[in-house]
């Protein structure tokens, strides 16, 4: 596979290279002093140099001989350093800040290459989106090398998207610089069925030569499985058990474990590697999911790492679920993921392997950060209008349009209510007993169980899916949001009809975004006018606001880590158990609508 993401392409500099590291020619510059982290061998090696010339590696050991004039020596005064750090499945929309600040906010905790699946916002803006999403990322030294999405819509016939991608799509996209594979492949049902235009996308994937990355959220390890894999999918994320990791990796897939700000399933599943003392080659640890303040606060894979070893993680193997492992997945480990010649140079240091504090970024051989800053200018985001004026709903949203008219002649009835996990992916199917009031069911805040409603807001269709929701804690108000996975479309809970109709129209006003609402109020809001997804602010004062919506959350009620994380997946209908769309309620076991009650 050709990579596209380096300062220059191998075949244009190997003669510099070998001129260099035989002291020929002189490098542009030297790290000397080094203790390096080899993940090819597993293996800290003491006292090493590094030349580099034309963004890449000539030479690893003594480079005395490659030091002149106009050579710049960096003495790592031995420091650690490692390959830069890669996040093999990230939607950097969930950051809610454009792929340039993205980068702000990542490189200089290290995280030198992203393997981005902009779904979110081809969700909404077709591959337009994708387009702007590639070009904005070219503001800055981050690699985020792109994969078309797959699932637009998510699972076909359960919901309303603001475009759809298909086999021709995929062919097309294929083609742009940029692209490196096909994104999620949420649709494992059409997988195991032969879809036709499923199976479409993938043979047009592999036509490119390109990787395929998946999505096998359901216990089946079995058949399923199997057929999943062998229909080309490389690696999956939506491992929640040990014995799902276990299992993808047996089977020769790249078991990709996610730690984001939700989503914390790495603790449980990474005891299939600690239990089982297994060949890890096919493990990484990946965000998902990242929130500004997340990386702010925590960090981005630094802090994964960090995580990942407080857990009991060899520090080195850390290192490599973060570099030559998702190198070799995505089939790019001749150009990344390890300090080795002829590889880029992207590089990091770090004064204890232990716990990974990043000083210093390397990117094509340029500092690009030291001390948690940025060296280097990023440009100003430069969207097109397109991705802007994204909310038609199409009709007035009043208190009214929350009612839910409960079966004639019922006191009470027995609703199917989903019930959240927090901090996991999936949730519940709940039968609860439920009042009715002037013949419509009531959200009751006594149980925790709160009214929902999902509108179309692409096409002005009118659809709307209506239901009950449990476990987020509100005692009082509502919020709404446009980020609601993954068509996107207005979502809105509340424990009563008035909060819940100014929360929607206050995002249909400013364009999208989140907000909390209580008593009459707006208490907080994070407004999103690109794709009703991203904001062009700088990541500090987007974590500032998604601060001050944490902070309306818990005066509402809530406790759970990122719920506003966890509230976006209650549209997406690929995940068990249930699941509520703009067209209804959906059993995700079955893949079939279902009926809100069940009397």
């Amino acid at each position: 596979m050709l990579n596209r993401f380096c300062k220059k392409p191998l075949y244009e500099v190997t003669r510099t290279l070998a001129r260099v590291a035989m002291g020929e020619e002189k490098a542009e510059l030297v790290i000397q002093n080094a203790r390096l982290v080899n993940v090819c061998t597993a293996e800290i090696q003491e006292g090493v140099d590094v030349a580099i010339t034309e963004g890449r590696i000539a030479l690893v050991g003594d480079a005395a001989h490659c030091v002149g004039e106009h050579t710049v020596v960096i003495d790592a005064a031995g420091q650690y350093i490692a390959p830069g750090f890669m996040d093999a499945h990230i939607h950097v929309e969930s950051s809610m800040i454009t792929v340039g600040e993205y980068a702000r906010a990542v490189v200089p905790r290290g995280t030198t290459g992203i393997f981005m699946d902009p779904h979110e916002i081809c969700n909404v803006c077709g591959p337009d989106g994708v387009r702007a999403m590639i070009e904005d990322a070219k503001r800055s030294p981050l690699k985020a090398m792109s994969n078309v999405p797959s699932c637009v819509p998510a699972v076909a016939g359960f919901e309303d998207t603001g475009s759809r991608i298909g086999p021709e799509e995929v062919r097309e996209m294929m083609a742009w610089d940029g692209v490196m594979g096909l994104g999620e492949m949420m649709n494992f049902p059409g997988v195991l069925a032969a879809d036709a235009a499923i199976h479409g996308e993938l043979a047009e994937t592999l036509k490119a030569d390109q990787v395929i990355t998946g999505h096998y959220s359901v216990p089946d390890i079995g058949a399923g499985l199997n057929a999943y894999i062998a229909s080309g999918v490389r690696c999956c994320h939506e491992s929640t058990r040990a014995v799902d990791v276990l299992e993808k990796m047996r089977h020769g897939m790249y078991a990709l474990m996610r730690y984001g700000s939700a989503w914390h399933d790495m603790p449980v599943i990474i005891r299939a590697i600690l239990d089982n003392h297994i060949d890890d080659r096919f493990a990484c640890l990946i965000s998902d999911d990242t929130h500004p303040d997340t990386l702010i606060e925590d960090g981005h894979m630094d802090h994964i790492v960090r995580c990942a070893v407080r857990e009991g993680l060899d520090p080195i193997k850390a290192v490599q679920y973060v570099t030559i492992n998702p190198a070799t997945c995505f089939r790019m480990d001749h150009e990344l993921g390890s300090i080795t010649p002829g590889k880029c140079a992207d590089i990091v240091f770090f004064d204890d392997l232990k716990d990974v504090r990043v000083t210093r970024t390397i990117i094509d051989g340029e500092v690009v950060a030291e001390n948690g800053k940025m060296t280097v200018e990023i440009g100003k985001s430069a969207f097109p209008s397109a991705c802007y004026d994204t909310m038609h709903v199409g009709h007035p949203i009043t208190a009214e349009s929350f009612r839910i008219a409960a079966p004639a002649g019922k006191d009470s009835v027995k609703a199917r209510v989903i019930e959240i996990i927090p901090n996991r992916v999936g949730n519940y199917e709940r039968l609860l007993d439920l009042s009715v009031k002037n013949g419509f069911a009531e959200a009751d805040p006594a149980q925790d169980v709160m009214k929902m409603a999902v509108f179309e807001r692409h096409h002005a269709t009118g659809t709307t899916g209506r239901g009950f929701v449990k476990g987020f804690g509100f005692r009082k108000g509502a919020m709404a949001q446009t980020v609601a996975h993954d068509a996107h479309n207005l979502l809105v809970a509340g424990t009563n009809d008035e909060d819940m109709a100014l929360a929607a129209n206050t995002l249909i006003a400013c364009g999208g975004g989140l907000c909390a609402v209580a008593d009459g109020t707006v208490l907080a809001q994070v407004p999103l006018p690109i794709a009703g997804l991203m904001n062009d602010l700088p990541v500090e004062e987007m974590a500032e606001l998604v601060g001050r919506l944490s902070a309306a959350w818990r005066e509402m009620g809530c406790t759970i880590n990122s719920p506003y994380m966890t509230m976006a997946l209650i549209p997406l209908a690929c995940l068990p158990e249930l699941r509520l769309t703009n067209r209804g309620l959906v059993d995700c076991r079955s893949f079939r609508f279902t009926e809100l009650f069940a009397d």
